[in-house]
């Protein structure tokens, strides 16, 4: 055999070889392929967590699951990462399915209401809050006479055991609190409240809270007194008593029974004091009508005198005061005209037009003030200040 033809065969045999091998190669590269295609991905762990996998479940009328509702995306989130954390099939399984339904209120306006606030006045009153498991009305028998004597206005307020609204406490009914509030009015027609008296009321409810085992926590003393002597100084400022006169002319008088019927035609009341009060739907009065002499007014005036009259105006107690101003003047005009009077001002000058505009521009100014200071004329706050 020629050397041409063993070079031929080595060449023919490597050709088959190579053949072989590029097929072989070709053959796996394609059965991965095939075999990547048909299988589960492999997870990213840079993903885990972020994406879940979800089993798929047959529907089923399982009564449960009317009741658990459908899971949140928070609860199907945690049980992905669950399943992602190598536990076993069955484990997955008992993760995935619906926990048995729980009475959970979700509801915010069904949960239990919350006590309600003491009616407290923060801008005219000084406040003590008594706290206890159950505190029988009874224990503050003695503080309640000691602190009335301290010369201002005291509210003693409690919520009852069980109970969801403020009343007053008193002591001589069988009744127990879960809370007390006791409040002092910071200014009154008298003055501001003062320092003593502050601290007077404080060392009564302690010692009350020390002898019963109860908590007691006094606002403030010095904002207080600070808040007292601006409501005082206002009060003083906006505190007017307006008074119109109906007078005899020269050394004459006026008919007292004539003035009697006028007020009682016109809706007035004759008071236990002998002065006649024209009141609101509330009770509280308007304007007053009072004899000038030393002698009051009485069920019989006939035959009886006097000198004049006077119409009195409590300007920040009344409230629509200008509306009430222009009725007082209305009435008093009618009683000159019917007594042979004159209508003067405090000085005894007649009251002329001009006279009454300068008084009712004094009111707008003085009602502006007080809404302003949140304390409108007439209202509730205001009869409690002004008294």
């Amino acid at each position: 055999m020629s050397d041409l033809q063993i070079a031929l065969i080595v060449v023919g045999v490597a050709i088959v070889v190579a053949v072989g091998v590029f097929n072989w190669v070709q053959e796996r590269r394609f059965r991965n392929q095939a075999n990547a295609a048909f299988q589960a991905p492999v997870p990213d762990a840079l993903m885990r967590g972020a994406v879940a996998v979800h089993e798929r479940a047959e529907p089923s009328l399982d009564a449960s699951a009317f009741d658990a509702g459908t899971p949140s995306d928070a609860e199907a989130h945690v049980v992905s990462v669950d399943s992602e954390s190598g536990g076993t099939e069955a484990a997955r399984r008992e993760s995935a399915a619906p926990a048995p339904a729980t009475p959970v209120e979700r509801r915010p306006d069904a949960a239990e209401p919350a006590a309600p606030p003491p009616p407290y006045d923060e801008l005219i009153e000084y406040r003590a809050r008594i706290g206890g498991d159950d505190i029988p009305a009874t224990v503050f028998t003695e503080a309640f006479n000691q602190i009335r004597a301290l010369g201002k206005t005291v509210r003693w307020l409690g919520l009852p055991v069980g109970g969801a609204a403020w009343e007053d406490v008193q002591p001589w009914r069988d009744a127990r609190y879960q809370q007390v509030v006791v409040t002092v009015q910071l200014a009154d027609r008298n003055g501001a409240v003062q320092r003593e008296q502050l601290a007077a009321f404080c060392e009564l409810l302690h010692a009350v809270a020390q002898t019963h085992g109860l908590r007691v926590t006094c606002d403030d003393t010095v904002d207080a007194l600070e808040r007292a002597q601006a409501i005082d100084r206002f009060c003083v400022d906006v505190d007017v008593l307006i008074g119109l006169n109906v007078v005899a002319r020269g050394e004459g008088t006026v008919n007292l029974a004539r003035i009697a019927g006028e007020a009682e035609s016109s809706g007035m009341a004759l008071a236990g004091d002998g002065v006649f009060q024209l009141l609101d739907s509330r009770g509280e009065p308007l304007y007053a009508l009072c004899n000038h002499d030393a002698e009051p007014f009485a069920a019989t005036m006939e035959g009886r005198t006097s000198q004049g009259v006077t119409l009195e105006f409590d300007v920040p107690r009344v409230p629509d005061g200008l509306k009430v101003f222009d009725g007082m003047v209305a009435f008093g005009r009618k009683l000159a005209s019917e007594t042979g009077g004159v209508l003067v001002d405090d000085n005894l000058r007649p009251l002329t037009d001009t006279g009454i505009e300068k008084i009712r521009s004094q009111l707008v100014h003085i009602y502006e003030r007080m809404e302003a200071r949140g304390v409108p004329s007439g209202s509730r706050r205001s009869l409690r200040l002004f008294s």
